[in-house]
Order: C-alpha cells, then sequence, then structure tokens
C-alpha cells in the first residue's frame, strides 16, 4: 500500500526576487553557518517521496543539490501560485505516483517536523481538498497541501484568468487550516529583510 509520505512530493518554493533581502537571493542567506535553503530542505525531505526546487534565473545554483529545478511556466514573477503550478505540472508528468504536492517557503528554515503528517491527518479527518499551515492565529497560505489532480483548475485560475493570490484560488475549494504553535517560536517565521536574521538566530539557538 502506498503510503502518503511516498504519494507526496516536497516543493521549495524559491523563485522570489528577493526586493525585501536588498536583492540577495533568499535560498542562500546563511542561518546559523548554513544556507537557509539547507534549513527548509533538512526538514522537508525525511516527510515526502522526493523534492523538486522552484526557482527562476539560473538553475546551475542549486546544482550541489542534485534536484530536478522547476521554473515557473507562467512569464513575469506571478508569485507562488505559478510556482505551485509549474511543479503540478512537474509531477503529472514525473512523478506520477505522487498524487499530492507540500509545498515551503525557501524563508522559512523553522518548517514543522511533522508537517505532512499532519496536513494527511486532516484531510482523512475533514475530507479537505486543500490544507494551508496557520500558527499564531495567522494563515499561512504558502506552505500548504495541493493535490495534483487540481492541475487543470489551477492552470485555468492562473492562465486564463489572471489570479495571483492564493487565497483567491484556495477559497473556490474545501479549504483546512492546521495550526503549528510551539513555545519557542514562530514556526513559520520568515526571513525576509537582513533585519530578520537576528531573531531567526535566536530562534534557532533557542531550537526551533
Amino acid at each position: 500500500m502506498t503510503t502518503m509520505a511516498e504519494a507526496t512530493l516536497g516543493v521549495i518554493l524559491a523563485g522570489g526576487q528577493g526586493r525585501r533581502m536588498e536583492g540577495a537571493d533568499k535560498a542562500f542567506v546563511r542561518l546559523a553557518e548554513r544556507p537557509l535553503f539547507d534549513h527548509v530542505l533538512s526538514r522537508l525531505a525525511p516527510q515526502v517521496d522526493a523534492v523538486i526546487v522552484n526557482a527562476n534565473g539560473d538553475p546551475a545554483r542549486f546544482v550541489d543539490y542534485d534536484l530536478p529545478v522547476v521554473a515557473d511556466t507562467v512569464d513575469g514573477f506571478a508569485g507562488p501560485l505559478a510556482g505551485v503550478l509549474a511543479a503540478m505540472e512537474w509531477a503529472a508528468a514525473h512523478r506520477p505516483a505522487c498524487r499530492y504536492l507540500v509545498t515551503a517557503a525557501t524563508d522559512a528554515p523553522f518548517l514543522p517536523r511533522d508537517l505532512v503528517a499532519q496536513f494527511h491527518r486532516v484531510v482523512a479527518d475533514l475530507g479537505a481538498e486543500l490544507v494551508c499551515a496557520s500558527s499564531d492565529g495567522r494563515a499561512h497560505p504558502v506552505c500548504g497541501l495541493w493535490p495534483v489532480d487540481l492541475l487543470d483548475d489551477l492552470r485555468h485560475a492562473v492562465v486564463d484568468k489572471g489570479v495571483r493570490k492564493v487565497d483567491l484560488w484556495t477559497m473556490r475549494h474545501r479549504l483546512a487550516y492546521v495550526a503549528f504553535d510551539d513555545d519557542r517560536g514562530d514556526p513559520f517565521f520568515n526571513v525576509n529583510r537582513p533585519t530578520d536574521l537576528g531573531p531567526a538566530e535566536e530562534l534557532f539557538a533557542a531550537g526551533l
């Protein structure tokens, strides 16, 4: 029997332009002497069957990771939905046994280690189509579980209708949220700006 991990493809969304990071490639900004990308990969990879990277620009910068790098198929840095769409298209072509994607942002290095299990629990318990994470009462729609069989629906929304906001698409489906709360800090703390690195180092030192 196929397990949920075997049916799930992990996707690290690294397609942003890094404007708030003063143009730096956030994937390679260092936290605790390691790139942010390393932190996300080390937490996501054990939870899924395989991992791919959604990134625009030169894919060679990820060559040391030996992972498929999938660029947006929609022009103009169309946001995270374009990354989800590109990943779904790749999964349909290359990993047909993977029924789900789980996406994580490359600037969220404290990803919960039970993220995928909790997402699938909610699908089983509530019959949700889509699942997104939340913490401290705030939704994190970029970190979510997406069934690959919604590929055509998402393509129509992004390509034909020009939908860019994640919430505008997810609200059309049975969406559930999983709350992840940790006394040590927010597991979805984003390293968006250079000034976020100090607090991130403190969270890392606290063992988050």
